[in-house]
């Protein structure tokens, strides 16, 4: 199996993604999703930002690499009763199912940057969109101090090395890199440009409540368990990762948590 659907398959991001939605909702504003809007939701998981896409009006398609979060995506799509989003399976460095130049706007927020063949991903991406439209991502920025760089980091210290010509999806956000690859796409280094974005995880409970669920749910989380449990040093990681959650956490209750963490977001005009 495909190393990466295997991981995003594991356990159920539906439970992390359920404490991304006010967000998801945020950002789709700010990116400004308008009625008739042809979108492609790239690595959308169950739809934290499809749905709110889809209920502004856009035609949204989302695609995922893991069918249980396709599944679920057209689960949701269902309950609310839209009839402009749908969810597919598909690789972000192969849309071979995709037409060319069909896209007025194609997002991948924390989506496509996990996909491995960067370059390959920066290539289909620009050649789903039609001229005049862009390409948003929303990328995780390597050693940024804040909640999802540390956890990919802390987690990274625990897991087994990455196999031979693995490529970090945390280069994403690095500016020259994500230059560099969408550069390999034809697309010149004045078209792309980058701000630095918030994205908030609300939870209804304590910080170490919120650890349990990447622990139980957040696949990179649970392979690094997996291999700290062999070492003996489960508890460890499961320590440090709540130091690192309740550290964070800008709630004024305890009882609550609301943790914002940093990214890179990246706007590219396609020609």
């Amino acid at each position: 199996m495909n190393p990466n659907k295997a991981l995003w398959e594991k356990g159920d991001f539906t439970r992390i993604a359920q404490t991304m939605r006010e967000s998801g909702e945020a950002l789709v504003e700010r990116i400004g999703v308008t009625r008739g809007l042809k979108v492609l939701d790239l690595g959308c998981g169950d739809g934290t930002t499809a749905l709110p896409e889809a209920r502004r009006g856009a035609d949204v398609l989302g695609v995922d690499i893991a069918s249980n979060l396709v599944e679920a995506g057209n689960r949701r799509v269902r309950e609310l009763g839209l009839t402009n989003c749908r969810f597919q399976e598909g690789d972000a460095s192969n849309l071979h199912e995709l037409k060319d130049d069909t896209f007025d706007l194609v997002v991948s927020i924390f989506g496509a940057m996990f996909a491995p063949k960067p370059f390959d991903v920066a290539k289909e991406m620009v050649r789903v969109t039609r001229s005049g439209g862009r390409i948003v991502m929303g990328n995780w920025i390597p050693n940024d101090p804040t909640l999802v760089a540390q956890i990919l980091k802390i987690s990274a210290a625990y897991a087994p090395p990455p196999p031979e010509g693995f490529i970090s999806p945390m280069t994403w956000g690095v500016e020259s890199n994500v230059i560099e690859r969408f550069g390999g796409a034809g697309i010149p280094k004045e078209n792309i440009s980058f701000v630095k974005d918030t994205y908030t995880f609300s939870f209804p409970g304590k910080p170490s409540d919120l650890v349990a669920l990447f622990i139980g749910y957040y696949g990179p989380t649970m392979n690094a368990v997996e291999a700290a449990d062999k070492n003996g040093r489960a508890a460890d990681l499961q320590k440090e990762l709540e130091g690192l959650f309740d550290s964070q956490n800008r709630s004024p209750s305890k009882d609550t948590t609301s943790i914002p963490a940093t990214f890179l977001r990246v706007t590219v005009a396609v020609n």
